[in-house]
């Protein structure tokens, strides 16, 4: 996903981050997870070095205008209410 672009969605699975690889088969694979988009370096053998590279200033600007977007619906999520929280993040636009 591009910088900034958010998505809560409730199960899955590990999509190839092995800190979810780890986790799923502890807690199963029924939870809600937040992703972010941090971009894609074009080619599978570079994402290691993507991942763990330092995002740009205007790519870092957007991941922190998403993940305060995010922040802004923990209030519908603590009170239980996924769906209005799932909306606001996914319709969010950069």
């Amino acid at each position: 996903m591009e910088p900034g672009v958010i998505r809560l969605k409730n199960g899955g699975g590990h999509g190839g981050h092995n800190g979810l690889r780890d986790i799923v088969p502890h807690l199963g694979s029924d939870f809600l997870r937040l992703r972010i988009g941090i971009g894609h370096p074009g080619s599978k053998d570079r994402v290691s070095g993507h991942v763990l590279s330092k995002a740009s200033s205007v790519e870092q600007s957007r991941i922190d205008d998403a993940i305060s977007h995010a922040l802004a619906q923990s209030k519908a999520l603590i009170q239980g209410d996924i769906a209005k929280a799932m909306n606001a993040i996914n319709a969010f636009k950069i």
